[in-house]
C-alpha cells in the first residue's frame, strides 16, 4: 500500500504557531471507493483564517481538529479514479491541503482550466481570496463609481487584487498600506494605486490623513488600521470587514477602536463577511476576473516556499510580512 506524509495539529498555539504545534505524519493511502479520485498535490494554499481554526472556540468554521490533518486549499493532479467525473491527469482544486497526497470524493474536487493560467492562480487571484476582494468590494462595501478606497494590508493576496478590483470597477483614488517600501513601490507603480504608505512609518491615522476623506475602507488588518481609518471616514462612508490579522496572535485581548463615537457622527456603516456567504457573486467574479487577466488589467504575484516541510514556515511567514501577493507552498 501507498504511503504519503500529511501534516496535523498536535497542540493548540497560544500566540503565533511554532514547529511544537504540529507534527508531520506518514500514513497509507487508503484504495478508492466508488467516485473517488487520488490527487498528487502540487501547490497548497496557507492563508490567515487558518489560525482562527488552531483555536478551539465557536466560530464560523469549526476548529481543526487535534492529532488529524489540517485543511486547506490546494491544488493537484489526479492520479487515479473511480469516478466519471474527473479522469486520470486532470488537474484540480480541492480543500484536502496540509499533505502530499489526498483521496476524496469526485465532488469535492473542481477540475481547473490550467491552459491559460497556472493551477496556483486558483489558489489566489483567481480563488478564494480574490473572490473575497470582489465580494467586499461589490456586495459589502458597494463600491460606486468615484469613490475614495482605502485598502489595507494591501500587498497581500486579497488587498492587492481589492485594490486593482476597486480601479475597475470606477473608484476615483485607491490607497494602500504595506509592510515595506518595496512592497509600497509594487502597489503604486505595478498595480495602479495612487498612493501607499508603509505602516511602520508612523500612525496610520497621521499618514492617511493626506489621503481623505474615505469612502470606502477594506479592513484585513483590523486594531491601528481600523482606528486611523475610521478618523479619515467621509460621511455615509462603508467599512468592509475582511479580516484583522493584527490581532490573530494576540495573547490576551486587544482594545477595539477608541474612536467608535465617529461611526455615529459620521453615519458610518461597518459590516463583516465571510466570502463562503456570498457564493452567488462566484459567476459574476470568475466572469469580470478572468476578463481582466486575460487583458493584462490584473496583476498578480506569488510568493513560494518549497516542499511540505516548508509549511509551518510558510504560515508564520504571513504575520512576518514574507509574503508579496498569495503565500503558496509548491511540492
Amino acid at each position: 500500500m501507498a504511503t504519503t506524509r500529511e501534516i496535523h495539529l498536535s497542540a493548540r498555539p497560544s500566540g503565533l504557531p511554532g514547529p511544537e504545534h504540529f507534527r508531520t505524519v506518514d500514513v497509507d493511502l487508503p484504495p478508492l471507493g466508488d467516485d473517488e479520485v487520488l490527487v498528487r498535490n502540487t501547490v497548497l494554499s496557507v492563508d490567515p483564517y487558518m489560525r482562527g481554526r488552531m483555536n478551539d472556540v465557536k466560530s464560523y468554521t469549526p476548529p481543526f481538529a487535534l492529532d488529524a490533518p489540517l485543511e486547506g486549499g490546494a491544488v493537484g493532479v489526479v492520479e487515479e479514479s473511480t469516478s466519471d467525473r474527473l479522469q486520470v491527469g486532470d488537474t484540480v482544486l480541492h480543500m484536502a491541503g496540509w499533505r502530499e497526497h489526498a483521496v476524496l470524493p469526485a465532488r469535492q474536487a473542481r477540475r481547473l482550466d490550467v491552459s491559460q493560467v497556472p493551477a496556483s492562480a486558483y489558489l489566489g487571484v483567481l480563488g478564494m481570496p480574490g473572490l473575497t476582494a470582489y465580494v467586499g468590494l461589490t456586495r459589502v462595501a458597494q463600491l460606486k463609481e468615484g469613490d475614495t478606497v482605502f485598502v489595507s494590508g494591501a500587498a497581500g493576496a486579497v488587498g492587492s487584487v481589492a485594490g486593482q478590483i476597486a480601479r475597475r470597477l470606477g473608484a476615483a483614488r485607491v490607497i494602500g498600506s504595506a509592510g515595506s517600501p518595496e512592497k509600497v513601490s509594487w502597489l503604486v507603480d505595478e498595480l495602479g494605486f495612487d498612493a501607499a504608505f508603509d505602516y511602520h512609518d508612523g500612525p496610520v491615522a497621521k499618514q492617511l490623513a493626506a489621503h481623505g476623506p474615505v469612502d470606502v475602507y477594506f479592513d484585513n488588518v483590523g486594531g491601528e488600521h481600523l482606528e486611523g481609518a475610521i478618523f479619515h471616514m467621509a460621511d455615509f462612508g462603508r467599512i468592509a470587514l475582511c479580516g484583522a490579522i493584527a490581532g490573530y496572535n494576540a495573547q490576551a485581548p486587544e482594545p477595539g477602536p477608541r474612536n467608535l463615537m465617529m461611526v455615529v457622527a459620521k453615519r458610518l456603516t461597518l459590516r463583516g463577511f465571510i466570502v463562503s456567504d456570498h457564493q452567488e457573486a462566484a459567476s459574476d467574479f470568475y466572469r469580470d476576473a478572468g476578463a481582466w487577466l486575460a487583458a493584462g488589467e490584473l496583476v498578480h504575484r506569488e510568493t513560494f516556499v518549497d516542499g511540505l516541510d516548508s509549511m509551518i514556515d510558510g504560515f508564520r511567514g504571513l504575520y512576518s510580512g514574507d509574503n508579496v501577493g498569495k503565500m503558496l507552498v509548491r511540492l
